[in-house]
């Protein structure tokens, strides 16, 4: 493969929505997501209006087969996640470039009682719960004893979390992150992927959640892309949680966000601000407020939220810019499971540089996208992965 001196797209735009997948990955009956298809069912529940993601070519990413002669202004495709597990770390470290070969640890009867006692002697408290729950369900069935005794809340999920709630007024942010770095060390040997602090405020019937959450991950076992692009001098600001699921590493901007409104105004002014480089950003909302919740209303009013601020961004692209619009992994909000699912992730992308009506099929990783990326910027080769730039290109020849 020839190097490429000038990059074809100095300038890239990439929009991860988190638990935005498009349909049941063919393993997915083994993780109990048999059915699920995160967009495909609100699509089908609520009449959408997004019209800035069907000129990109979601609806036939949806319904791959259907739509052969429908024309869209891009390059569009899905990806399949071949590392093991449907959490966010292991998606956007095979979107970087690096596939793991055995899950993360999961939890599913709660932590063994001995980590938990020598976690409570390390942070002089006892704790609450220990068990698998929703966020929003634990707080409201646990905050007001967690008020009355200032004990922290500990829970999981079906992902490889250890998760620590605390109302911030009984336990300050600071404290509670300090609490979270204790367990982070006490439970690395456990391969569990992130420690998570999740603050929140209210009363008993009210509580809510803050954006005060911070995940502690573990580091990345090899070189991803980011750690290349920033080792070779391009620029890679890093906007939502993504900084966090890198633990910090080959990033050389960070922005956190309250919310996927605000994920996309902070992509909106780092783009007038940086000319070239790496624009990441995750919008956790689809998720976290939605996914886990079982909110289809909500998960499609936020879904034409996005389209709406994608409109202005559109409108904003340079010449020489790559928008990109992916997923991490699924979270259908129309299933019993209030987990993350896994799925294929819908692969779309833009700018004046790329292609019309190019259809990408089945990427066979997501590890496809950061070889791209890498060869786009002229690092790498990554690991794994098969760049597909050639194919997205104008040729100007």
């Amino acid at each position: 493969m020839a190097s490429i001196s000038r990059p074809p797209f100095p300038r890239v735009i990439l929009l991860v929505l988190d638990g935005a997948g498009c349909g049941e990955l063919p393993d997915a009956a083994a993780y109990g997501d048999a059915g699920s298809n995160t967009l495909g069912h609100v699509a089908e529940r609520v009449t959408l209006r997004t019209p800035h993601l069907e000129r990109l070519g979601l609806q036939t990413v949806l319904n791959p087969g259907a739509n052969t002669n429908v024309t869209v202004e891009g390059a569009r495709g899905r990806m399949a996640e071949v590392s093991p597990g449907k959490d966010s770390v292991t998606g956007h470290w095979e979107m970087m470039g690096l596939r793991l070969t055995a899950p993360f640890s999961t939890f599913p009867g709660g932590f063994p009682a001995a980590l938990i006692e020598e976690f409570e002697r390390r942070i002089g408290r006892r704790t609450l719960g220990n068990t698998v729950a929703s966020g929003t369900a634990i707080i409201e069935d646990l905050g007001a004893e967690h008020i009355a005794t200032g004990r922290p809340i500990v829970y999981t999920s079906a992902d490889s979390v250890f998760q620590i709630a605390a109302h911030e007024d009984v336990i300050p942010v600071e404290e509670l992150y300090r609490l979270c770095r204790v367990a982070f060390e006490l439970v690395a040997p456990l391969r569990i992927a992130r420690v998570i602090a999740r603050p929140f405020v209210g009363s008993p019937g009210s509580f809510m959640r803050t954006a005060n959450r911070h995940d502690f991950a573990v580091s990345a076992p090899g070189p991803t892309l980011l750690d290349l692009l920033t080792a070779a001098g391009v620029p890679v600001v890093a906007i939502g949680k993504i900084n966090d699921l890198f633990a910090g590493r080959g990033i050389g901007c960070a922005l956190p966000t309250a919310s996927d409104a605000e994920g996309m105004t902070r992509v909106l002014e780092t783009m007038a601000d940086v000319e070239r480089g790496l624009i990441a950003a995750n919008l956790v909302d689809f998720d976290t407020v939605y996914g886990h919740r079982n909110d289809v209303a909500g998960y499609a009013r936020n879904l034409e939220m996005f389209d709406e601020r994608l409109g202005d961004l559109l409108s904003r692209l340079a010449a020489g810019d790559l928008l990109v619009i992916t997923a991490d992994h699924g979270n259908d909000p129309t299933t019993p499971s209030t987990d993350h699912s896994r799925e294929y992730v819908p692969l779309l992308l833009a700018g004046a540089g790329v292609r019309r009506n190019v259809d990408l099929g089945t990427r066979e990783t997501f590890a496809d996208l950061g070889q791209t990326l890498a060869r786009n910027f002229g690092v790498g080769p990554l690991p794994t992965g098969v760049s597909f730039l050639e194919e997205i290109v104008v040729d100007h020849s």
